[in-house]
């Protein structure tokens, strides 16, 4: 039986496709995977309808607390009024993220449909520009390779997007700042892992270390949570000077001053409204009782929350903000004065909280348990990342660990929620890719519909080709 001729070159054509492609993906550089990741995100933004507005509680859920004062900035009631009605000035939540609403809502409208597409297409656009800080973090302290596959897991990856698309609220600005200001310091401490020699514009310039302190300024107006790591950075930057950190200590000291000239306006205006200075906000004693008043369970305690409990709201605007937190955070206190051990067990439930998952009473057993395995198996795969960074004494690596001990030491004692753990999730993303990399270099480990689209090289071969 003869055998039906085929076109001549057809078996070629179809081998060099899966090459071609593999080539193709390898060419896109970070701002391309920018693009690619921000026409996903309104296309989920679209598709999903995360831009409709829930009217529940005349709009409560665009942008809660925040949403609120930012009404109250474009009504020319000022700074004020968080929750439901009428309360006054407010330090309730720092400014950055309530200003930026303010002006969507100034030039689109009050709770409109167009600010709500507006306000999630910005996040979706600094989410989407976590992407060439990510590449530059794994490329500086892992490799070309490592860089690029954490790119594309960001850029497609939906949990990495989930806050960009329909949480309304600073998570996404304080994680791009967070980013920012990881790269500078990573610059100014002239870090590479020695593949790359085009570092030689790196070092601790005085536009670096202003910038430093301009970022952060910013952040602290995001989110003063993460303010824990800020000395920590600062002082890991100058150690990179190694014996000439004394001559650079002037441009520390200048990025410290230009962080509190960014700061200064906000607290200097708390002490004109309160006449008690208010560095950044004043919830934390309310927060710490919810997280840890009777009743507690890891959880913040919502039910007793001014804007779900009629008798604490009318407490708050009887008594005012700063009585009524001050108050809240005593009864805080004498609650774990009076079991320290059931505190400590609150705070092992947070931590676990925190790396392993929330549960969602909304939802079904099994999806809490979806939801819980992939949250925990991303939190591991990061944190055995950062072991074995360590480990290797990749540059960069201690840094890293100072975040990862730090930005959630607040979390711990007050209050769990999956949104805190997002500013960490871009270094997680990078580890676990270096993991799965490690892994697959010295076991021949590595699932074969991925190799076949990114086959090992060695990094100089990808340095030439890039």
């Amino acid at each position: 039986m003869s055998q039906i001729p085929t076109r001549p070159g057809t078996d070629n054509a179809a081998q060099d496709n899966p090459a071609k492609l593999r080539a193709g993906f390898s060419t896109w550089g970070p701002w391309q995977l920018v693009w690619l990741a921000l026409a996903v995100r309104l296309a989920v933004i679209a598709l999903c309808h995360y831009y409709r507005l829930n009217p529940e509680d005349d709009h409560f859920h665009f942008g809660a607390e925040m949403g609120r004062i930012a009404r109250a900035l474009v009504t020319g009631r000022g700074y004020a009024d968080p929750f439901l009605g009428q309360t006054g000035p407010t330090a309730w939540v720092t400014p950055l993220f309530p200003l930026i609403l303010g002006g969507i809502f100034k030039l689109f409208g009050v709770y409109s449909t167009l600010s709500a597409w507006v306000v999630l297409a910005f996040d979706s656009l600094l989410n989407a520009l976590m992407i060439p800080l990510i590449w530059e973090i794994g490329e500086r302290c892992f490799s070309l390779r490592t860089a690029r596959w954490s790119g594309w897991i960001w850029a497609l990856y939906p949990a990495a997007m989930q806050y960009g698309v329909k949480w309304i609220w600073e998570t996404t600005l304080t994680a791009f700042l967070f980013q920012l200001a990881l790269v500078i310091a990573l610059r100014v401490g002239c870090v590479h892992n020695g593949a790359d020699d085009d570092r030689g514009a790196d070092g601790p310039s005085w536009p670096r270390w202003l910038g430093f302190g301009l970022v952060w300024g910013l952040m602290a107006l995001s989110n003063p949570g993460m303010l824990l790591f800020l000395p920590v950075c600062g002082l890991w930057m100058l150690a990179r000077s190694g014996k000439a950190w004394l001559r650079h200590l002037p441009k520390a000291v200048a990025a410290g001053l230009v962080f509190l000239a960014v700061i200064a306006p906000w607290s200097w205006r708390n002490e004109q409204v309160f006449h008690q200075f208010v560095a950044f906000r004043t919830n934390f004693g309310a927060e710490l009782y919810m997280g840890n008043g009777p009743g507690a369970t890891g959880i913040m305690m919502l039910y007793d929350h001014p804007t779900k409990n009629v008798r604490q709201f009318e407490l708050y605007r009887q008594m005012g903000e700063l009585r009524y937190t001050a108050w809240r955070g005593a009864l805080a206190k004498e609650a774990i004065r009076a079991d320290v051990p059931r505190f400590v067990r609150l705070c092992l439930t947070r931590i676990y909280f925190f790396w392993f998952g929330v549960p969602n009473a909304d939802i079904s057993a099994l999806a809490n348990f979806g939801r819980g395995l992939n949250y925990g198996f991303t939190s591991l795969v990061g944190l055995l990342g950062l072991a074995l960074a360590l480990r290797r004494r990749t540059p960069g690596a201690g840094l890293f660990v100072a975040a990862f001990l730090l930005l959630p030491a607040v979390y711990y004692i007050v209050t769990a929620h999956a949104r805190f753990r997002h500013p960490l999730e871009p270094l997680i993303t990078l580890l676990g890719v270096f993991l799965f990399q490690q892994a697959q270099g010295r076991w021949g480990f590595s699932l074969p519909l991925l190799r076949r689209l990114w086959p090992v090289r060695s990094e100089c071969t990808e340095a030439r080709a890039d």
